[in-house]
């Protein structure tokens, strides 16, 4: 059985689906292929920094989100030990972040992708794309009836993440490629309430974190350096009991909470990949990943559905040729993910901040002003390049210098 779209859209999480709606909107018709059926759960950072919650907004869905009960978070906090920062996250006409459940976030995308007219297939498995002439036409794959579909489409989209199929099948090149720096694994518990705070703590080569979430739930998220993870995932709790000893007042909160499912995570690797070539484009992870210390996952995934849809809405509709507009949001993709690429990877290294950069943040600490300019910078507010911009360094640092 063979179907014609305008755009066939290989993963239906948070690239694919906003992607596919935003499409649809615009009068395409848009198909839409998952391995998964929705609800279902993913690997995932959960976090919504600011301007992805700006982008629920704009698309009509942050009530949806907001109405299953996802916990706002006011103040985003680091504690480096001897040094505490904490701030907002946004500015005040958009102040909060969230954490919602992938279960419950990703069945609001499908719906509004359905909603907006695009056609979803669940349980369907892609075997390989359709090629003529060099160029990507469509994909072949299977339903949960086993029987063989193809779909083809003036442009095929990858947004099937970090194992994407499509990008293995069109060899689409890695660039900036970096190991993994941490193996991070994270469940959720009761008993741990956190009153819409994000806290984070840094010790040596460790880091954790604790997110509110949906059901009364607390995330907890934390690595070591991906050498440590043969040795600490047998015992995944007792590992963390030792790094958590660092924090006391946390390790008696985490001891007194409930875990309410297994510990889920893996090693994630850091990369930009060609993002388009005949036929075909990548969004979200399959084009674009990094080191979940940062949490940007799905503020990028937003951002790239965004500008790729606006890019194929240029070249669908001719006002564009394919190369021209994909290049551009490749070039616009790499040059607003770049600084918050080098500054995980920077937070994910093995060992504590470098002298001058704990300088740096003990004068932070100092200054709500320049505590708040942090936070900000963390959630992608802030432009990584602006926060360290010489003059903005030099500003902090002759605060703290300054007699009270």
């Amino acid at each position: 059985m063979d179907e014609t779209y305008d755009v066939v859209v290989v993963g239906a999480r948070c690239a694919g689906s906003p992607l596919a709606m935003l499409l649809a909107r615009r009068g395409y018709r848009v198909g839409v292929v998952d391995r998964a059926e929705f609800p279902s759960d993913t690997i995932s950072t959960h976090l919504l920094h600011p301007p992805a919650v700006d982008a629920l907004r704009r698309w009509g869905l942050l009530d949806q989100v907001v109405a299953t009960g996802c916990p706002p978070i006011h103040t985003y906090a680091f504690d480096f030990g001897p040094i505490v920062i904490a701030g907002p996250p946004g500015d005040p006409d958009s102040a909060t972040a969230y954490c919602p459940r992938r279960i419950v976030l990703d069945k609001i995308l499908v719906d509004a992708a359905v909603a907006s007219g695009a056609e979803v297939r669940e349980r369907f498995s892609v075997s390989d794309v359709v090629l003529e002439d060099g160029v990507v036409c469509g994909v072949r794959g299977h339903g949960p009836d086993g029987g063989e579909v193809t779909l083809r489409a003036r442009i095929v989209v990858g947004a099937d993440g970090v194992h994407s199929r499509i990008a293995d099948a069109v060899g689409a090149e890695i660039y900036r490629e970096v190991p993994p720096q941490l193996a991070p694994y994270y469940s959720y518990f009761s008993g741990l309430p956190l009153d819409g705070v994000f806290p984070n703590w840094i010790r040596g080569d460790y880091g954790w974190a604790a997110l509110p979430t949906h059901d009364d739930l607390t995330l907890v998220v934390g690595g070591w350096p991906v050498a440590e993870m043969t040795a600490n995932r047998d015992d995944i709790d007792g590992s963390f009991r030792r790094v958590f000893a660092a924090a006391p007042e946390f390790l008696d909160r985490f001891n007194a909470a409930t875990r309410e499912a297994r510990w889920t995570g893996f090693p994630v690797p850091n990369y930009f990949r060609t993002s388009y070539g005949p036929g075909w484009v990548l969004v979200g992870d399959a084009g674009y990943l990094k080191d979940p210390i940062t949490a940007h996952g799905i503020k990028d995934a937003f951002r790239d559905a965004e500008a790729g849809a606006a890019a194929l809405d240029a070249v669908l509709s001719g006002e564009r040729p394919f190369d021209e507009a994909m290049a551009e949001f490749q070039q616009e993709r790499d040059t607003a993910g770049a600084p918050m690429f080098d500054f995980t990877l920077q937070v994910a290294s093995p060992g504590p901040p470098p002298p001058e950069m704990l300088a740096l943040l003990g004068a932070v600490a100092g200054s709500p002003e320049s505590c708040s300019q942090f936070t900000r910078m963390w959630a992608g507010v802030l432009p990584v390049p602006e926060f360290f911009a010489p003059d903005n360094v030099g500003r902090i640092l002759a605060g703290a210098a300054a007699p009270a």
